[in-house]
């Protein structure tokens, strides 16, 4: 589909896209800006602050063949990370470039190596990426820079087969795009050589220090030239490290390995995100599949890339898709390096319509004509999703990115929002009829409730709870005359039990027992009951123990009542017995 036709549609769409709109932040996604707070509108409406105000290529002092190129490129202004280190890089210093993700570093340094490579030395120029992606879209940015100049590029990464490369080295290109892993395995192979290094570029260096490479890009420094021109006493070579933040690790490595370091920090927004319309779309985790069919049948995008966080939901999202007959492509770190350049050369050819991604092909998808993002997952990193958004609006064009958020994610979407210096509006489609809830999920939020119940009943710094309510008092009843309530001639009980009056709300005080005494004594009925017997230690221990053995019980006193009687049978371990009594002790402890 050509451009022209693809812009006409674009802006027929933009209509019925802006009915959806809410410009209404959402308060239960808690976005974190307030009520008219300072933030410019996400997409082509922003204000244009990227550009350089008054530079143009032209004045940064580049030869006409890579001019040529630039304008054919679609470039018109440089960007102010590229008009401040364009300059310093062509005169041979040091530098240490700092700006956010879409400003364009890769022609802020790509621009000035290829103006100042010399035709046939090999291996002059080395520039280092993290990733096996982000390798080929740099080698593939610094070819396009190179069309009208002798310049050769080569790629070096792990994936592809050792052979294939070897015979691109055999050629001797002037500029290496590499990871360190496969770049160290060639320099032992043999198959290259760190001699006639002139300039080393260390491409988010931050991310590489993350992933764990300082110690391989130490050991490639070292074994190239000595930094510094040589007429100063060094070994002739360049350094030029590029960041997205420049933290003190990174520091100390330009310190170390780079003579009389400039530092540049450009402070102005993202080329991507001023060329990208963004919107953020509420959905519940069980609803995103049905919200993701729902987007892709009703918007009908041209070519569209989903991010999922994970590879399993790489792998879950295409297999439901294309159950629902979407015929879609996924792409992610497990599959083989063979069969991922199959889906990039077939995303590039524009024979698929979705492609489902995970993380790591947002640095290397480069690829004209995507013309909607979606990230099914908000990424942990806001920098990434400047990575994810940039896979559309490529050579200046413009782009479409949706972003499911969950309540969850609120706090990630915040912090986007505050990286990019733009609110996000809200994007709302009635017609949308979101699914029940799922059984597992109505489970988990029932014991969620619980352990948070349990985890309050435990903490000492909550609040106590309030009293409970005061007992009603007790109604009055009528009292009785004890001929009305036994009948005459009637048999003694087995117990005499306490009468309760109507007004008085205190226990009773334990009564007598009418049990019959002992054989050998005799006692009236109106004697006070004897004084319970002074328990004996050895006793009450051996009670304890027939207690505890297995078919042993405590004979009940006759008249089978509780304490309140006066009769009944001490307590199986006294009080004052306690201290005597102490467990059995484990096994193998020591007596």
């Amino acid at each position: 589909m050509s451009a022209e036709k693809s812009l006409k549609k674009t802006k027929t769409r933009k209509a019925d896209i802006q009915k959806h709109i809410e410009p209404e932040p959402t308060t239960e996604l808690e976005p974190g800006l307030a009520p008219g707070a300072p933030l410019k509108p996400a997409g082509p409406d922003a204000p244009d602050d990227i550009f350089a105000a008054d530079a143009t290529f032209e004045s940064l002092g580049l030869r006409s063949s890579v001019l040529k190129a630039v304008k054919e490129l679609g470039f018109e202004k440089p960007t102010t990370i590229q008009a401040q280190l364009i300059p310093l890089i062509l005169t041979g210093k040091d530098v240490l470039g700092q700006a956010k993700t879409g400003t364009g570093k890769t022609a802020s340094f790509g621009l000035p190596l290829i103006h100042m490579a010399d035709k046939g030395v090999e291996f002059q120029t080395i520039i280092l990426v993290p990733t096996r992606e982000l390798a080929i879209q740099v080698a593939t940015d610094m070819t396009n820079f190179a069309k009208y100049t002798p310049i050769r590029t080569s790629a070096l990464f792990g994936g592809q087969a050792v052979r294939v490369q070897a015979k691109k080295l055999e050629k001797g290109p002037e500029i290496i795009v590499a990871t360190p892993g496969r770049i160290m395995d060639m320099a032992q192979r043999g198959l290259i050589h760190y001699r006639n290094v002139r300039a080393v570029v260390l491409d988010e260096v931050d991310r590489m220090l993350d992933i764990g490479f300082r110690d391989d890009i130490r050991k490639i420094l070292r074994a190239c030239p000595a930094p510094g021109p040589k007429e100063e006493g060094g070994g002739g070579r360049q350094t030029i490290f590029v960041s997205a933040t420049i933290s003190p690790e990174i520091e100390s490595l330009a310190r170390s390995h780079a003579r009389d370091v400039h530092k540049t920090v450009a402070t102005t927004g993202s080329l991507t995100v001023s060329r990208v319309r963004q919107f953020h779309l509420p959905v519940a985790r069980w609803d995103k599949k049905r919200l993701l069919l729902h987007l892709l049948k009703h918007e009908d995008p041209e070519l569209t890339v989903v991010f999922c966080k994970m590879k399993r939901t790489v792998d879950d999202v295409a297999k439901y898709l294309r159950s629902k007959g979407i015929d879609v492509h996924a792409i992610h770190g497990d599959m083989y390096q063979s069969s991922r350049n199959k889906v990039i050369a077939t995303l590039r050819k524009g024979a698929l319509s979705v492609l489902i991604a995970s993380d790591l092909a947002s640095r290397g998808l480069d690829v004209e004509g995507i013309t909607h993002v979606i990230n099914y997952d908000l990424p942990e990193d806001p920098d990434l999703y400047v990575h994810r958004i940039g896979r559309t609006a490529r050579a200046g064009r413009h782009g479409v990115a949706w972003s499911f958020v969950t309540p969850e994610e609120g706090k990630l979407l915040t912090q986007i929002e505050l990286l990019i210096n733009a609110e996000i509006p809200k994007l709302h489609y009635p017609d949308f009829e979101p699914g029940p809830i799922p059984e597992d999920v109505l489970v988990s939020q029932q014991l969620d409730e619980k352990r948070a119940k349990i985890a309050e009943s435990f903490n000492r710094f909550a609040a106590p709870p309030p009293p409970p309510p005061p007992p009603p008092p007790p109604r009055p009843t009528p009292t009785s005359s004890p001929a009305a309530s036994s009948p005459p001639n009637s048999p003694p009980s087995a117990c005499t039990a306490p009468s309760k009056p109507a007004t008085r709300s205190r226990p009773p005080s334990p009564r007598p027992c009418s049990a019959a005494p002992p054989p050998g004594q005799s006692r009236s009925p109106t004697d006070p009951p004897p004084p319970p017997a002074t328990p004996d230690r050895g006793a009450a221990i051996g009670q304890l123990n027939r207690a505890t053995q297995p078919g042993g019980s405590i004979r009940r006193h006759a008249c089978a009542h509780t304490s309140t009687c006066a009769h009944a049978p001490p307590p199986l371990l006294p009080p004052e017995f306690l201290p005597f009594v102490s467990p059995e002790p484990r096994s193998g402890a020591r007596r």
